[in-house]
């Protein structure tokens, strides 16, 4: 562990942030979410069509479609100009997270479009059932990109918590997606929708304590801090509290329809308030000079307590 005392001395010019913090609006925390329900659901709609749930399997597409149709609105919201998202399927850049994620949509777009066009017109169903496989296989790539997009930044709360950040994205959808089915679809056929919004808010909310605790470890306080002050903090404490609320009444509404569905609609909500926990969060650590340089001086300093003393006869340790 390295000396608090190697770290507080350092002070930016003037006291200044050494980055500037993200400009990104709400739209963007809005898109994350829309985006990972609509992919998560093209992946349970080809689940539940496979094992015979075919009610399930079209509300979930229908779930689909509407993340998939509201998610292109939120980016150009963003940017400001339709024709600034165009421009990005101008090249293919395997090595931009954003020019791939805007592929993924391009392609999301239509294939969801198109199965869920057959499914409720009933025409060419082989083809929609074909549109329907290539939309839940790209379901997970869509519903965790976003992670990468914000970890592949200079923003100290979110490059640092790189490796982490996708469980939290990923189990989010998840919970998304199955809360979403749970409330859609009538009856028992919701089950496994119910299931999935379980297992999803509970692995959200391990991969989220996992993420803070990692920080705190990994990066420093300061860097933790960004999720536990502030507006992040609120809405972090307010998506837990609905996520685990919901959770809980999701265990218990497997014969109460009422519980079900009140779980369902908290489960659903704490995924969303979490994308914006996070987005809060990476902004407050923008504007911490001590978030940006401690995880780099406790890096340089563990890399120089692990070099061989220069004044041992000896290269390795005995």
């Amino acid at each position: 562990m390295v000396p608090e005392a190697e770290l507080r001395p350092y002070r930016s010019y003037y006291d200044q942030p050494v980055l500037k913090p993200p400009v990104w609006r709400w739209p963007v925390p809005a898109y994350c979410f829309s985006g990972g329900l609509a992919g998560a659901s093209a992946t349970l709609a080809l689940v539940a069509r496979a094992t015979g749930r075919h009610r399930l399997a079209r509300r979930a597409l229908l779930t689909s479609s509407a993340g998939i149709l509201v998610s292109p609105a939120l980016l150009v919201e963003d940017l400001g100009r339709p024709e600034r998202f165009a421009n990005m399927l101008r090249v293919v850049k395997p090595t931009s997270a954003m020019n791939l994620g805007a592929w993924l949509l391009a392609a999301m777009g239509p294939a969801v479009a198109g199965a869920t066009a057959s499914e409720l017109s009933g025409m060419a169903p082989r083809a929609g059932r074909g549109l329907e496989v290539v939309a839940g296989a790209l379901g997970p790539a869509l519903a965790t990109y976003t992670a990468v997009l914000t970890s592949d930044t200079a923003v100290p709360a979110w490059h640092e918590a790189g490796r982490r950040l996708p469980f939290v994205f990923a189990s989010g959808a998840a919970a998304s997606a199955g809360a979403a089915g749970a409330l859609l679809t009538p009856g028992n056929e919701a089950e496994p929708a119910r299931r999935l919004a379980l297992l999803g808010a509970v692995c959200e909310l391990a991969a989220t304590a996992t993420m803070q605790h990692g920080l705190d470890r990994d990066a420093g306080p300061e860097v933790a801090n960004a999720y536990r002050t502030g507006r992040a903090a609120r809405l972090s404490r307010w998506s837990t509290a609905l996520t685990g609320s919901g959770a809980a009444l999701l265990a218990v509404g497997r014969r109460r329809p009422v519980s079900r569905l009140a779980g369902a609609a908290a489960v659903l909500a704490g995924a969303a308030v979490q994308r914006f926990a996070v987005m809060e969060a990476g902004a407050g650590s923008a504007l911490d000079p001590m978030a940006t340089v401690g995880p780099q001086r406790r890096r340089v300093a563990a890399g120089r307590a692990c070099q061989p003393d220069a004044t041992s006869t000896r290269s390795w340790p005995a």
